[in-house]
């Protein structure tokens, strides 16, 4: 199989992850912080050492808390219902924004009564219009802004520092979804201007399932929505005040946490981006070269990274991707991808929505030579 649906997850992973994933589950799968014997100790030095590394990456060691939690749609959950938000709040969204995003403000919307607006974006380029937000934020100021950093969509990178700075100006409260972004792109939390970055292990972090997160300030206090076991001050029936452990209830997946420790080692986050912004150049250069494939979004390898979005002329997007899986063994993503506003300007409603190309660090341009062929004998 030709794998291009990485930005689903990444596939495969590298190797040491899987070993020390086995590793961990055959020899020290127990209770981190449960425990005065020696194993528990070793799994929350373990839980330790990762939390700093992902701090490193983040560039936010002493100013944050790492949290880990079992995705970043259970971050994204915890994060935003854990504000304090009211009839009076202003919550802005991109228009790239994924479900567990949309889908959590949405409720949020509908129980609290606050308002959700969208930062504006360029019709003829789809690029967000900063000096429109400008205007905007001065109009009606922002408590909250939420937007991802790069669009599991088109790859777009969102231009989050510019949009936070700004929103900063009126003291709102700045999320990031780097679930598509962190390990690929340079991410640090203070040049951001963020004061909550969501992240998921199993994408560009090449760890597993199970296990996502986000990096908190420790300027900023969420209500935990999340309760149980912390495995500290077990008579009291509060979550602990403060610290990661507030917002950590429930056993820690020490297996799927070994395999991101793994995974955090050996990523190489220069290397890494520069071989997928060579490998976006490529495909986009291939696609360009087939008359009845349109490419959708920002078509520009310099602001997209490893995300391709197109249709077929004459096919519907599902159509195209079953003929790619049942007739050459290749693998990509076909529909809306979990992202609810962004196709009204991508205008692909009448094709069923996209076909997507997600390309990792294992794929090759022999991977998109190809795609590319069989996608010229359609």
């Amino acid at each position: 199989m030709i794998y291009l649906d990485n930005a689903a997850t990444t596939f495969p992973k590298p190797e040491a992850v899987y070993q020390a994933m086995d590793e961990e589950n055959r020899h020290a799968a127990v209770n981190a912080g449960r425990g005065s014997y020696k194993a528990a100790k070793v799994a929350a030095e373990l839980i330790s050492d990762t939390k700093k590394r992902l701090a490193k990456l983040f560039n936010c060691d002493g100013l944050a808390d790492i949290v880990f939690v079992p995705s970043v749609t259970h971050a994204i959950n915890q994060v935003i219902n854990g504000l304090d938000i009211t009839t009076n709040t202003i919550i802005y969204l991109s228009p790239y924004e994924h479900n567990a995003v949309a889908r959590t403000v949405e409720n949020v919307r509908n129980n609290a009564g606050c308002t959700v607006m969208f930062l504006p974006i360029k019709e003829d380029t789809l690029e967000i219009n900063v000096e429109e937000t400008e205007y905007l934020f001065h109009k009606n100021p922002p408590n909250i802004v939420i937007m991802n950093v790069i669009s599991n969509v088109t790859g777009y990178r969102l231009p989050v520092e510019t949009v936070f700075k700004r929103a900063k100006q009126f003291g709102a409260i700045t999320i990031a979804d780097v679930a598509q972004a962190s390990g690929l792109i340079d991410i640090d939390m203070n040049e951001f201007f963020a004061d909550i970055l969501c992240f998921a292990g199993h994408k560009t972090l090449y760890g597993p399932f199970g296990i996502g997160g986000f990096a908190i300030s420790k300027q900023v206090e969420l209500y935990p929505v999340f309760t149980g076991g912390t495995g500290s001050n077990s008579l009291n029936l509060s979550m602990p005040e403060r610290g990661a452990e507030r917002y950590e209830a429930a056993s820690p997946n020490i297996v799927a946490i070994a395999g991101l420790n793994a995974s955090l080692k050996i990523l190489d986050q220069r290397e890494h981006e520069r071989k997928i912004r060579e490998l976006t150049r490529y495909l986009i250069d291939k696609l360009e070269e087939i008359p009845s494939v349109i490419l959708m979004g920002i078509i520009d390898a310099d602001r997209c990274y490893g995300i391709v979005s197109f249709v077929v002329e004459g096919y519907d997007s599902n159509e195209v991707g079953s003929i790619l899986d049942d007739e050459y063994d290749i693998a990509v993503r076909t529909g809306y991808h979990c992202a609810p506003f962004i196709h009204k300007y991508l205008d692909d409603v009448k094709y069923g929505g996209t076909v997507r190309i997600g390309v990792g660090m294992f794929n090759t341009e022999s991977d998109i030579d190809k795609i590319a062929d069989a996608l010229q004998s359609l």
